[in-house]
């Protein structure tokens, strides 16, 4: 029997990749699409008010591990979510499994594998804690914050699959670099203090949970400024990467001035008419969006090493110098 399943063991580690392949780009994507659909449930738990759906954690109830018919949708709803976090754990296992071969060659596939797979019961916990303080709205946050960090990671794994490990940085002019930083931090501004927006607003998963207590039209016009920063930001990157830039600059700049228009184009109807769950929970999901896209154009700033490597390409310090 020993014997059996040392064979089947060596036969499962002969299958798993030595290189990056097909089955190593479609987890990559598994990973960055499941990481922006846990945004969209979760938001679906707080807008249709199904955050204590489940009023305990890590069980259902007191007695279950799964919602009762007695729960009704609300049940439903948010044990549906946390359904969704095995799903997100199964991915992570397999990314993990399929870049463990590589691990000498590409270790930086390795670390992000882990990184995400880490923040799988990281935020678990987060999830059982703010059910355990009846949504705290700033645990409530935080929750979504650590959600984006792991929408970005999930990005550079999908970037280091496709473009290989990162080499020097691509022939840009000086002003580039910092114009692009500058509009990433803008961006992670935004969100944070839409964040804080939503702590203040209607829509706090349970008709008895508590705001944070700020003036929720105030701080909509707050959220706005820097929202109007970064799309600024992002359409002169766009002007710049037209001049002068690689093919991958030039896309991640303009997808980010299309996802800031739509997003832009989503907060200014959802607070016209009154913040309606479809529009918020739109919202919700293109800030993750926005936050994959706005990595995608950091990430292309830099060439692929393999690419420096064949094509000679400048090094890192004749680069900055254009």
């Amino acid at each position: 029997m020993r014997a059996v399943n040392r064979l089947w063991q060596s036969r499962l580690w002969q299958w798993l990749p030595t290189t990056v392949d097909r089955r190593v780009r479609v987890i990559a994507w598994a990973s960055l699409v499941s990481q922006t659909l846990i945004v969209g449930t979760g938001g679906a738990v707080r807008l249709t008010g199904s955050g204590l759906g489940c009023p305990t954690w890590p069980r259902c109830t007191a007695d279950s591990f799964v919602a009762t018919p007695e729960m009704g949708i609300h049940g439903i709803v948010e044990f549906g979510n946390r359904l969704l976090t095995f799903v997100l754990v199964i991915i992570a296992i397999v990314a993990f499994a399929f870049v463990v071969r590589m691990r000498r060659e590409r270790p930086e596939l390795l670390r992000l594998s882990i990184a995400l797979g880490l923040g799988i019961p990281a935020q678990a916990i987060i999830g059982g804690i703010t059910v355990l303080t009846d949504l705290n709205p700033w645990i409530v946050g935080f929750h979504f914050v650590v959600s984006a960090v792991l929408v970005a990671l999930a990005t550079v794994l999908v970037v280091r699959v496709y473009r290989g490990p990162a080499g020097a940085l691509e022939p840009l002019p000086r002003a580039v670099r910092p114009l692009a930083i500058g509009t990433a931090v803008v961006v992670w501004i935004t969100v944070l203090v839409g964040i804080v927006v939503t702590g203040s607003g209607p829509h706090a998963g349970d008709g008895g949970a508590a705001r944070n207590g700020l003036d929720s039209e105030l701080w909509q016009h707050v959220h706005s400024w820097p929202a109007y920063a970064s799309f600024a930001g992002a359409v002169l990157l766009v002007i710049v990467a037209r001049r002068t830039g690689p093919a991958l600059f030039q896309r991640a700049s303009l997808a980010l001035v299309a996802v800031e228009l739509v997003q832009i184009g989503v907060g200014l109807a959802q607070a016209r008419l009154g913040l309606p769950v479809i529009l918020v929970g739109v919202h919700m999901v293109l800030a993750c969006v926005l936050v994959a896209v706005m990595t995608l154009v950091l990430l292309s700033l830099r060439a692929p090493r393999a690419a420096i490597a064949a094509e000679g390409a400048p090094s890192a310090r004749d680069a900055v110098s254009v």
